[in-house]
């Protein structure tokens, strides 16, 4: 299925009354259909693996911000911190210093979110609540080497069940942690962003307090 240009737009029309970032999830969709996104407008893409990654980043617009949304393995962040616009998903303080080390290397600071565990699911990455808070207090202590990274907010991924009432509870249980950390003052903490939300509990998560979301089947259909 090509891009739903349709749906797209119903999708912006439904949040004009709200800032939310849609990043379209375009992991192994061809080009073709990327493009099409990007004439109706799309900047945000999300990939889940390196190497696909790194093949249409060379071959696509330069104007495109490139989403990270897999889980990284340090050994791969070579790879893509020159471009990467923003690296969801770091579930690691390792992972955090092999960003940092890569960013000094290639001279630029690497947006990133942190990953907490609000699921049910033990499948499901993140850290908890008292790891999380250690490692944003040791991102903003004064003596943090991590100089070339940028903590811009919170990702997290709700349970995959029906029950919205647990979902809209995962979701503003990650709102309460993003509300508490964001007033901490630190050079390398921007906490802008609440990535909450896909095709099946964006609408959740939008009404938690989610400000970008990661938008996949409902823009290019399941995958083949």
């Amino acid at each position: 299925m090509a891009f739903q240009s349709e749906v797209y737009k119903e999708l912006l029309k439904e949040w004009s009354a709200v800032k939310v970032t849609l990043v379209a999830v375009s992991k192994t969709k061809p080009i073709e259909d990327l493009m099409e996104a990007y004439r109706e407008g799309v900047r945000d893409f999300g990939e889940n693996y390196v190497q696909e990654l790194t093949d249409k980043q060379v071959k696509l617009p330069k104007d495109i911000r490139w989403h990270f949304i897999g889980h990284l393995q340090s050994n791969k962040v070579k790879y893509i911190a020159p471009f990467v616009h923003l690296i969801h998903g770091i579930d690691s303080k390792k992972l955090l210093v092999e960003i940092n080390k890569e960013g000094k290397k290639n001279n630029r600071i690497i947006n990133c979110l942190l990953q907490v565990h609000i699921a049910e699911e033990e499948s499901k990455f993140g850290f908890d609540e008292d790891e999380l808070m250690d490692l944003i207090y040791d991102i903003a202590n004064p003596t943090s080497t991590l100089e070339n990274i940028r903590i811009c907010g919170l990702m997290g991924m709700a349970s995959f069940t029906d029950n919205i009432n647990e979902v809209s509870n995962e979701f503003k249980s990650l709102r309460l942690l993003f509300d508490k950390i964001k007033s901490i003052k630190s050079p390398n903490l921007d906490f802008t962003v609440l990535s909450m939300g896909m095709s099946n509990d964006y609408p959740t998560a939008i009404q938690a307090g989610s400000n970008m979301v990661r938008i996949g089947s409902k823009l290019f259909g399941s995958r083949g």
